[in-house]
């Protein structure tokens, strides 16, 4: 019986399986590969041994369920093996990506440092770049190295720079690098940027789209002192006191609550505010309640702000337009998103600020935990003006992005673009080797091309394989350096996630480049190429 598809073949023969194997499960090795892709310790190998001796005894009997175990014993998956294994696999895939980077055009930098469970520093770095033999964008694992002592500028810079040369990258081969904007990286005279434009001039930087976002909703004033107030009072019914947690939800669970807990605020998770907030006034009523037989000076205290219908009208004011802003802040995460992708939702973001400020003086459509406070009555507080300097903060840190609107535009839908001139001014502050004749020209030729009008596909798909190279290079070089743009260090905030769940509180004394290996076969696109792998491998049998 197949284990997969439960059919029976007719006749067992090692010829029949085969063949009903690679005729109806073919892409079964593609679809579900063996790789070490879940995190798990390298002991964790002889558990795998032990379940495969349980299902022997399960399923077989007599000489062939002793001839299967003493089969099964022989396997070796000891830990030793384990970390062998994966040193292989992790060269291997680190042999791949050099292998799609040397035959890329160009190539883009996402880089940022956090610390593990053992209080190392560890700089990660993603590349990204247009892979020639499978025709799409790769995001890949350049390397992870440790920071020993200061994290500065000068050390960043020096581990970047010994993470090139390993990897035999030139400098000059990186067109972009986005960054979280502390000051070690883009600081003026001894930041990391300024180290590599002091090598690479025409080398773009920037800050990270959703770092930016984050910081433009930064509260101030009434609203940060009601903000704190929310968390403190979550904090007091949740982390206090054990028994009053316990408490809290036996008490949400009997009135039958949409919720039966609350949540705690953490400011490293870009969605931890508004998610607070929402579940906060979701349970307002019930928390009042409960807060009301609570005879500690602080419930009253609370009890207090809570009947404030002006601190609760910012309550939920606030609960609204975080609400808003953590949608923009879904779209702006993701793998594979493009530079075009983000930049067009935060410029749909701005404007739908101003459709919002508009509506605060109408029917607050937009609004409707703040409509239902105040039941459609004057409000007590002028939120146009936290509004216009949300406006305003998005205004001054997305207006000096490095694309222009015609370039975007371009990017998106080449047909489009009516200024040609702006677009090619646009385009060479971004290129600077590119021609603003040959852009010109190229755009219009490319705009007439009646078959390529008719084409329905994606942008990247657009450029990247429906655009003749030869017809328009320039133009076609310019998307692909665009295209290859991190839009974000989602990648490697995503990664640092992983790097804690593979070192965690039980395997603190894993070595850096064992972390480096386990962290690359858990992210790389790449898959390794096992047959090539065993063929070269002598079999050991376990003892």
């Amino acid at each position: 019986m197949c284990l997969i598809c439960n059919e029976t073949v007719a006749i067992v023969k090692s010829g029949n399986v085969k063949r009903h194997y690679d005729s109806k499960h073919g892409h079964f090795d593609h679809n579900y590969p063996l790789k070490s892709e879940h995190k798990k310790p390298f002991s964790d190998s002889e558990i795998v041994k032990e379940c495969m001796n349980e299902i022997a005894i399960a399923l077989f009997e007599g000489t062939q369920k002793d001839d299967i175990i003493q089969k099964i014993n022989q396997i070796s998956l000891s830990d030793s093996t384990a970390v062998k294994r994966t040193e292989v696999l992790a060269e291997d895939l680190l042999d791949q990506m050099k292998s799609a980077i040397k035959k890329a055009k160009c190539i883009s930098l996402a880089l940022d440092e956090s610390t593990d469970n053992t209080d190392n520093a560890q700089l990660l770095v993603f590349v990204r770049f247009f892979d020639e033999e499978k025709g799409e964008f790769c995001e890949d694992v350049l390397g992870l190295t440790a920071l020993h002592g200061h994290t500065r500028g000068d050390d960043i810079y020096e581990a970047l720079i010994q993470m090139l040369r390993d990897r035999e990258i030139d400098l000059k081969h990186v067109i972009s690098i986005a960054t979280d904007g502390a000051p070690c990286m883009t600081g003026r005279e001894r930041g990391l940027v300024a180290h590599l434009r002091a090598h690479h001039p025409d080398l773009i930087a920037y800050h990270c789209i959703i770092h930016q976002m984050v910081l433009c909703a930064s509260l101030e004033e009434k609203y940060a002192e009601v903000m704190t107030t929310v968390m403190r009072l979550v904090n007091f019914l949740r982390a206090s006191s054990a028994l009053q947690h316990r408490l809290l939800r036996s008490f949400l669970t009997e009135v039958n609550a949409e919720f039966d807990d609350l949540l705690l605020h953490n400011n490293v998770r870009w969605l931890s505010k508004g998610k607070v907030l929402e579940r906060f006034w979701t349970l307002r009523k019930e928390l009042e309640t409960f807060l009301l037989d609570q005879k500690s000076a602080k419930a009253k205290q609370f009890v207090e702000f809570m009947q404030n219908e002006e601190k609760m009208e910012i309550v939920a004011f606030l609960s609204d337009i975080t609400s808003h802003l953590n949608d923009l802040n879904m779209k702006l995460q993701g793998k594979n998103n493009t530079v075009c992708n983000l930049t067009s939702a935060v410029c749909a973001f701005q404007k739908k600020l101003e459709l919002f400020k508009c509506d605060l003086q109408q029917d607050l459509l937009h609004f409707p935990k703040l409509l239902n406070q105040t039941a459609g009555t004057h409000h007590h507080h002028n939120h146009a003006q936290f509004l216009d300097k949300l406006i305003k903060n998005f205004q001054t840190r997305f207006g000096d992005f490095p694309l222009g609107k015609q370039v975007l535009l371009c990017m998106e839908n080449p047909f489009l673009v009516k200024n040609i001139a702006e677009f090619s001014t646009e385009a060479l502050k971004i290129c600077p080797w590119a021609s603003a004749a040959s852009l010109q020209s190229e755009l219009i030729e490319l705009q007439e091309n009646l078959a390529l009008q008719a084409s329905l596909c994606d942008p990247t798909t657009f450029w990247t394989k429906m655009v003749p190279a030869a017809g328009v290079p320039s133009l076609q070089k310019v998307a692909l350096q665009i295209h290859t743009m991190f839009p974000s260090t989602y990648c490697c905030e995503s990664a640092f996630s992983t790097m804690n769940m593979v070192k965690n509180k039980y395997r603190s004394t894993l070595s850096n480049e064992h972390l480096h290996q386990c962290l690359r076969l858990a992210l790389t696109p790449f898959m390794p190429k096992f047959k090539e792998l065993v063929a070269q491998k002598k079999c050991h049998f376990s003892h």
